[in-house]
């Protein structure tokens, strides 16, 4: 009998942990019938996943998801990435309807002065295109690992997303920075510059930050919000369901910004 996702999925995350990167992303290809999806956002972790996958020629699509905000840095690599491998980072980019009506509503930066903002701004911008990047996809690759935040410590490997209906799986999940800085540096894999000024986490440009010394990885995104969790809606939880926001519900109780006549 067919393994159904969910238990193919547990069957790939007990296989994995006596797998090189390399060899979990065989498997996925191997084992999971149906296009398989790495998202990359150009950060150390995915150049890696993105080095693997081109200089071995796997049939895994990678795409990016450009929400128009990005740090110049982040175009250059983009760039350069595809250079080195001859091989082209698909783009996915917010619909321009609800970019429009978004902007139009909350301002060109209005993210910054409610967290409802932040998250609309992000549901329009990454996670829609998220999922058209999805879009019939079978299997999903990321490049989260254990300890970027406490947010990300107890995910597994591999798990069914229920939400997408899917197989999503963390190939570098076990592996700590100073690793996958090594393996980079190594291998002559392209980085983003600003990974030298203490951005360890990139994200949009108005969004992120340097870090400060003995600051958490991921200290520098949205750090104007409370010390919650603070995530963008791409990955969800352990029920499948999305965490991302209502992106026609108004901020509430937030009087530091009033939207403006039109």
């Amino acid at each position: 009998m067919t393994a159904t996702l969910p238990d193919l999925a547990a069957t790939l995350n007990g296989e994995f942990a006596g797998l090189t990167p390399l060899e979990r992303l065989q498997a996925m290809v191997a084992r999971v019938d149906g296009p398989v999806v790495f998202t990359t956002s150009l950060g150390i972790e995915d150049q890696m996943i993105t080095h693997l996958i081109f200089s071995n020629d796997l049939p895994i699509q990678v795409k990016t998801l450009d929400t128009g905000r990005l740090f110049p840095e982040t175009y250059a690599l983009w760039r350069e990435t595809e250079e080195k491998y001859g091989r082209r980072i698909r783009a996915m980019y917010p619909q321009a309807e609800a970019l429009e009506e978004l902007v139009n509503d909350q301002g060109i930066d209005g993210f910054y002065y409610a967290p409802e903002f932040r998250k609309n701004c992000c549901g329009v911008r990454k996670v829609e295109p998220l999922g058209r990047a999805l879009a019939g996809a079978a299997g999903w690759i990321t490049g989260l690992r254990r300890d970027q935040s406490a947010n990300r410590s107890d995910m597994d490997y591999v798990a069914f997303d229920g939400a997408r209906g899917l197989i999503k799986a963390n190939p570098i999940f076990d592996w700590t920075r100073e690793r996958i800085a090594s393996f980079t540096a190594a291998g002559g894999v392209p980085v983003n510059a600003l990974h030298a000024q203490n951005f360890l986490s990139i994200g949009c440009a108005p969004c992120t930050r340097a870090i400060r010394p003995g600051e958490p990885e991921r200290a520098g995104r949205w750090w104007w919000e409370e010390e919650t969790k603070r995530e963008c809606g791409l990955h969800v939880d352990d029920d499948g369901r999305p965490m991302r926001a209502d992106n026609n519900r108004p901020a509430e109780g937030d009087a530091a910004f009033e939207r403006l006549p039109q």
